[in-house]
């Protein structure tokens, strides 16, 4: 079926079928998504990271399809029930939920009531009463006297017709071609409905927005799926997704009511109970199951995609970082690390504690800052962190020394994690704490790479998702991450070996052990005489390793020990070395690439080759930026609506962007907020690690909740909706227009017009549910 899949992804990625080919072929030979899309250009295309993961996906998910026809097929062979005809149709079923419907009827079940009345010999009325339907004269009742049998439990024709129905409400709900069109009806024109279980009102604040909500399933996005399941799930919620009643009657009714004979409408009454006990519920159930896929999807892409701009924040460097991890009563954590992120010193210090501790912490800050030659100062930004960066500022330091907070989530799961205690067996939590946050200060990625992704806090419903799809896309996306960027296999960690591309956590603890026992590497070609380190897994991971000041001047770049020759020749061509021609421009520009293209390698490499020999090695992550808080807001009680303040984006979600203000508990900048023009997804405008310019637009003190605003002149609690403000560039802009309501704006408080018949209520925009939800987990420690 291989054959097969490549035709139908290639006609479904609209992509050359010799592309996916070479895509399937790599991928098989065992090749990594970074490697391919890097080092095979001239086989694929010059495919990129997401079409290759894009296809790898698709091959798996129709390898497990391939896996469950097989097992279909077998289950009906074993109990003799497979037809010719049964089995060109599962052959032919392109999707599981076709394949499953072909297979309901002959699935093992419980015992039906259809199942009973077939044991009372009813099954002949069903079917008189299915070839009757379009006879005028033809008698249910009639009928149903032959099968009159007390002893069988059919006391009366009523019972027997009673029986028949079951019969054939069983095979509409069973039918494939049935399910296939009223399923169609449920994901398109189904309703999701959700309302308070009654006496839960107060329990449920949380929900409150849902407590009588309604709108098409189809255009529900993905974080009013899941606050809506997540209330159910508490029992706080009950929903529903149908569409109007009288269209699914309508569906079933269409395709089995032949006639208005007796007959017929004994099948209709069938339908309708069909509809009521057996398919409805079937295909809510699978209604629910879809849109919570289609959730999942979108949820966990807002995840991977703040993950990668976590993951690729600008790194400040190798520099001789102090480190401070806040706290009151227990003190300031503050460690030394030098360039290369080792620890040279730690100890405690109270600057909170009275004047006394505080002038005896200035003096450790001023002296351990001199003594180490200290180039910039972290602080985690978690309790306590305004008051210590307060301090730390009025201590007397170099005023051009850089005082920097550092978003310390999941620093202290690193600190309690097996990594740690490996690293640091004889220091205690808080000081591995301040190590990471002056560590994810120096290189962000080097040391987030130690956590698992899900405790790094830029997602959205995390936990409700599917957690095998979360991991697998948050793993694609660490692993781009580090492969994008490089690894100097001299310094790096286990942990950021093994997500290198063909390395793994053995292999990676391999390294690490070789350079322990032999010394710093001194070449690319040293890899190979590691334990573990074959030919394939050195062709897949070699390009992406980097060996500073090696034997060969390319073992720093990206350039692929492969590719090494060809430069080789373009040096010679040009009577020069390596070395030279990486750093003379002038001798670069001479190079004619189409004097090199081979069989094996072509234009596109060439090209990669060129621009790696300019800068060999380049970091692509952005220049690092000092960025420092408003000094006149240290806590949610100072701030004041109309405040213009700077902020960082910590989170975007679908419903609008958190932003953090230096106060402990980030502001919710909602996307109707987001622009002056109109805004479907923030993340099209808004990147995790973002500076920014919010102006406050309410403060709730009692609950700490903050409402942010990027407009230019947004609109604040008390002012008519849209006073100063532009007209919207788009009329059928949904945004709500009174940022500062966290229940959210109400539908008109006027009569709504008429509504079309089956048309659902008048939907209220909201961003209150999403907000409690999220300001629950979202909030700094």
């Amino acid at each position: 079926m291989v054959d097969a899949h490549i035709s139908l992804i290639a006609i479904e990625l609209n992509l050359p079928e010799a592309r996916v080919r070479a895509v399937a072929r790599l991928l098989a030979e065992g090749g990594t998504v970074p490697f391919i899309a890097r080092y095979r250009k001239e086989q694929t295309g010059s495919l990129d990271e997401v079409a290759i993961t894009t296809i790898r996906d698709r091959l798996d998910q129709l390898k497990e399809l391939d896996a469950r026809r097989e097992a279909i097929i077998q289950s009906l062979m074993e109990r003799n029930l497979l037809t010719e005809e049964l089995k060109k149709q599962i052959a032919g079923a392109e999707t599981l939920s076709r394949l499953e419907d072909l297979y309901l009827p002959y699935r093992p079940k419980r015992r039906t009531r259809a199942m009973i009345a077939r044991e009372r010999g009813l099954e002949p009325l069903a079917t008189f009463i299915l070839e009757q339907q379009g006879t005028a004269s033809a008698d249910p009742l009639a009928e149903a006297a032959k099968f009159v049998d007390p002893a069988k439990e059919v006391p009366s024709k009523e019972e027997a017709i009673a029986g028949a129905r079951d019969i054939i409400a069983e095979m509409i709900s069973d039918h494939a071609d049935t399910r296939a069109k009223l399923r169609e009806v449920y994901e398109k024109e189904g309703v999701l409905a959700s309302e308070v279980i009654p006496g839960k009102e107060a329990a449920a604040a949380k929900y409150r927005d849902y407590f009588k909500w309604s709108e098409p399933v189809a255009n529900a996005p993905s974080h009013r799926i899941l606050a809506i399941r997540r209330g159910s799930q508490e029992e706080m919620l009950f929903f529903t997704i149908r569409p109007a009643e009288e269209r699914a009657q309508g569906v079933v009714e269409s395709l089995w009511v032949k006639a208005a004979t007796p007959c017929a409408r004994e099948v209709g009454e069938a339908a309708r109970d069909s509809l009521k006990r057996l398919l409805g519920p079937s295909l809510e159930t699978e209604t629910r199951l879809s849109a919570k896929k289609r959730a999942d999807a979108d949820a966990v892409k807002v995840f991977a995609d703040n993950l990668r701009e976590l993951l690729l924040a600008s790194p400040l460097g190798q520099k001789r970082v102090l480190a401070l991890d806040p706290g009151f009563r227990s003190g300031c954590k503050l460690v030394v690390l030098d360039a290369q992120g080792n620890l040279i010193h730690d100890t405690v210090i109270y600057p909170e504690m009275g004047a006394g501790k505080a002038a005896d912490a200035r003096e450790i800050l001023l002296d351990l800052a001199h003594r180490h030659a200290i180039e910039a100062i972290a602080i985690g930004n978690g309790t306590a962190s305004r008051e210590t960066e307060r301090f730390v500022r009025a201590a007397g330091l170099p005023e051009k020394l850089p005082v920097l907070m550092v978003n310390e989530s999941g620093a202290s799961i690193y600190s309690a994690s097996e990594v740690a205690r490996e690293e640091f067996p004889d220091k205690d939590i808080t000081v591995r704490g301040a190590v990471s946050i002056g560590r994810r200060l120096m290189d962000p990625l080097a040391e987030l790479v130690k956590l698992d992704p899900k405790s790094i806090g830029v997602g959205q419903y995390q936990h409700d998702v599917d957690q095998r799809l979360l991991k697998q896309n948050l793993d694609d996306v660490v692993i781009s991450s580090v492969n994008a960027v490089g690894v100097e296999v001299n310094t790096a960690s286990r942990q950021l070996l093994s997500y290198v591309s063909g390395l793994n956590e053995r292999i990676a603890g391999n390294v690490v052990e070789h350079r322990k026992k032999y010394g710093p590497f001194r070449s690319r070609k040293q890899l190979r005489d590691v334990d573990g380190l074959g030919p394939k897994t050195f062709e897949l991971a070699a390009g992406f390793l980097r060996v500073r000041d090696g034997q060969h001047p390319l073992d720093a770049s990206a350039v692929h020990p492969e590719s090494y020759p060809v430069v080789e020749k373009m040096a010679a061509d040009l009577g020069c070395d390596v070395r030279e021609l990486m750093s003379n421009d002038t001798l670069r520009q001479r190079i004619k690439l189409e004097n090199y293209v081979s069989e094996t390698i072509g234009l596109p490499t060439l090209k990669d080759i060129l621009q790696e020999l300019a800068k060999p090695g380049r970091d692509p992550r952005r220049s690092f930026e000092l960025f420092t808080f408003d000094e006149s807001v240290q806590k949610v009680e100072d701030l004041r609506v109309g405040q213009k303040l700077p902020g960082i984006v910590t989170n975007v979600a679908a419903f609008g962007a958190f932003v953090d203000l230096g106060v402990h508990q980030d502001g919710l900048v909602h996307v109707s907020q987001v622009a002056d023009r109109f805004v479907k997804n923030p993340a099209d405008v808004l990147k995790v690690g973002q500076k920014v310019k919010v102006t406050v637009v309410a403060v709730d003190l009692e609950r700490k909740r903050i409402s942010l605003s990027l407009k230019t002149n947004p609109d604040f609690p008390g002012k008519p909706a849209g006073e100063g403000e532009a007209a919207p560039a788009r009329k059928e802009s949904p945004a709500p227009r009174n940022a500062g309501n966290f229940n959210g704006p109400r539908s008109n408080p006027g009569q709504p017009g008429p509504r079309k018949p089956n048309q659902p209520p008048p939907q209220r925009q909201s961003f209150g549910g999403d907000w409690f939800d999220q300001a629950l987990t979202k909030g700094k420690k």
